[in-house]
């Protein structure tokens, strides 16, 4: 028997009204298929089918006002006894049931991420969240007690792994926030999981004593897959893992093992793996460049411990795990796949010998045994080509560059230098200076592509031999634009650009043309509830789009925060926002480019190519008058965006711009 409950779409939501069922009791469901009609302030929920079945029972027919959590309706085949099941269904409904409709009125929330709300039409942010499924095969926890004679299942309540997005099929626990033992609240954040996009919170869903973890921190669980279970006896719980034909043994480990044990006999279990993490849904492998910290440190929850190059950026890797760091296995410069492991956490080096024996097939080759971050190397390798930037910079510190100038030493010559990332500094200049390294003689000088300019020409091929690009283009007037913005900078109120400007109102305009908001997966257009925009950020090694999610909730104050935000981040090496956008604004005005056709940064519908902002003779009403203008050219998808759509939506833009109070409010 399956249990459909009210999901929680976002945090603040508490209360939903029944508005539509598409189904009747008796009814064959589909996996996924839209059962009913749910609405919560300013949110319409979609209430999906989690799993196969026969549509046994409604428990809150149409009208009906629930608080999130509440039974909705039973599933089960159509031969199955749940008259007892529903009985009590029924009577927890009439306890739950509150006396009128919803008066909540907080914001509603963003596109939920389970099967029971994967369709929640509002414009707030995508929660961190998780709710019953309804494929949930248990009533809530607060059943019965435990039966004497041994265990009730009925009184188990399953904490499933989330979908966190429509593409997310598994995730990796990173951290549990709570251990076996501990009662939780709804809301409370529980553990941390890692998807194919990022690291995100997990929030409680049902409240209730935490009976049982079953899997383990390093463990890859199927979405809508148990991870835990609640219930007030253990006995509930060994009795539904039995009923569900599951092993009730095996504890799970609530959190890191890093107790050592005895010397004598030293357990591979008390070893805690440091991953490769996946930064991007694109990335196979990473490339140590340096280690923060050296064999036998020890470290701490969101220390950074190393740095890793992937196919776009450089970025600072956390530890997500305390502990001693007892061995390192990759050195700087190993290249090694994401989800493998680079180093172990434990309190006895013993440990760590005794789980690479017991892993062998899965360990990498062993590093040297030297301390990774001892000491800085003292000299560039001079048989190996210098390293440079996506433009072909080589890669140099300013005091490098000035002592290679004093010196006469041709810095391409030099070979790959001593710092982070085969940087040149300035001991490197030094010593080639004093072997005679000069200035070079006009020869050509080979550079090999970086991952990350690798990934960008493949991605933007791709783009341009795939996708039916068409160009649109537009002239704003922009001298109420400038003045707006000339005002806020005299205010000093926040700090914004012009960018800021345009990328509100490309925003607004995702907001009122449904087509800016979809894009193309498989054979289906999926359009989004939210205005997640991509800010193009050129950096010394390439492109990057860190993505603004839910920018139609923000304020032009706001927004241009947030902007600043994820830009720094991005030329910090932390992208954000990795997959989820829907259309990019991209600038090259700061460099006078008047106009200038942009390709789409796949799988979005869009994208916005903003020009400098400069002086010119503008003609109105048959005079000709010194002015402001600025070049717009969208770049469109056209299995996805038609030409009208593309038309009104500059002419909107441009409407915006040059009106711009309506983006200031």
């Amino acid at each position: 028997m399956n249990t459909l409950r009210v999901p929680q779409a976002n945090k603040t939501m508490t209360e939903v009204t029944v508005e539509t069922w598409h189904v009747a009791e008796g009814d064959k469901l589909e996996k996924s298929q839209q059962i009913a009609e749910l609405r919560a302030a300013d949110a319409e929920v979609t209430l999906q089918a989690g799993c196969k079945g026969v549509l046994r029972a409604i428990l809150a027919p149409e009208g009906t006002a629930l608080p999130v959590g509440a039974p909705l309706a039973v599933v089960a085949g159509a031969k199955d006894d749940i008259d007892d099941a529903v009985a009590a269904l029924r009577d927890e409904l009439a306890g739950n049931t509150p006396p009128a409709a919803p008066k909540t009125d907080t914001p509603a929330g963003a596109e939920a991420a389970e099967p029971q709300a994967a369709n929640v039409e509002d414009k707030a942010d995508p929660p961190k969240q998780t709710s019953q499924p309804a494929s949930d095969a248990t009533p809530p926890s607060g059943g019965s007690p435990a039966d004497a004679s041994g265990g009730n299942a009925a009184n188990v309540t399953p904490v499933l792994m989330p979908q966190v997005g429509n593409t997310m099929e598994e995730g990796t626990i990173v951290a549990w926030r709570v251990a076996e033992g501990d009662t939780v609240a709804a809301g409370q954040i529980i553990f941390d999981v890692e998807t194919d996009k990022a690291t995100v919170e997990v929030e409680a869903t049902d409240a209730g004593r935490l009976a049982k973890i079953v899997a383990a921190e390093g463990d890859l669980i199927p979405v809508k897959q148990p991870v835990a279970y609640l219930a007030d006896d253990d006995a509930d719980v060994a009795a539904y893992l039995q009923a569900q034909g599951a092993e009730p043994a095996q504890d799970a480990p609530a959190g890191p093992q890093t107790d050592a044990g005895g010397a004598s006999e030293p357990d591979a279990g008390d070893v805690t793996p440091v991953l490769m993490p996946q930064v991007g849904n694109t990335m196979e492998e990473g490339t140590i460049v340096a280690w923060r910290v050296a064999e036998g440190d020890t470290i701490t929850t969101g220390q950074i411990i190393f740095d890793v190059e992937t196919d776009k950026a450089t970025v600072e890797v956390e530890a997500t795990d305390a502990g001693r760091l007892a061995k390192i296995v990759a050195a700087e410069g190993d290249v090694i796949p994401v989800k493998q492991p680079v180093a172990y956490l434990a309190d006895d080096d013993a440990a760590v010998a005794a789980y690479l024996e017991a892993h062998k097939p899965e360990a990498p080759p062993a590093a040297p045994a030297t301390q990774p971050h001892a000491a800085p190397k003292p000299t560039a390798r001079r048989g190996q080509p210098a390293q440079t930037t996506a433009g072909g910079r080589v890669k140099a510190s300013p005091a490098a560059r000035n002592l290679a100038r004093e010196r006469g030493v041709d810095l391409a010559s030099v070979g790959t230098g001593s710092g982070p990332g085969g940087r040149i500094v300035t001991d490197d200049v030094a010593a080639a200076a004093a072997s005679g390294t000069t200035v070079a003689g006009g020869e050509p000088v080979r550079h090999e592509l970086t991952k990350m300019r690798k990934a960008i020409g493949g991605a933007l091929l791709k783009s341009k031999q795939t996708i039916p690009h068409f160009y649109a283009t537009i002239t704003v007037d922009a001298d109420a634009l400038y003045a707006a913005y000339m005002q806020i900078k005299a205010d000093g109120a926040f700090k914004c650009t012009i960018n800021d400007f345009v990328v509100r109102a490309a925003v607004r305009c995702m907001q009122e043309f449904p087509q800016l908001r979809s894009r193309l997966e498989g054979d289906a257009l999926v359009e989004y509830p939210s205005a997640n925009i991509g800010i193009a950020v050129g950096t010394d090694e390439g492109l990057l789009v860190p993505v603004v999610r839910s920018a139609d909730t923000m304020s032009l104050e706001q927004l241009a925060g947030e902007t600043r935000r994820v830009v720094e981040a991005a030329r910090g090496g932390k992208l954000e926002g990795v997959g989820d956008g829907l259309m990019t604004v991209t600038n090259l005005g700061m460099f006078g480019v008047e106009t200038f056709g942009a390709i789409i940064n796949p799988p979005e519908s869009a994208i916005l190519a903003v020009g400098a902002l400069r002086e010119d003779a503008v003609v109105r009403d048959g005079t000709i008058r010194p002015g402001r203008v600025m070049g717009l050219t969208l770049s469109c998808d056209h299995r996805i965006v038609d030409g009208v759509a593309a038309a009104q939506t500059l002419a909107r833009i441009k409407e915006l711009l040059e009106a711009p109070d309506e983006l200031t409010d």
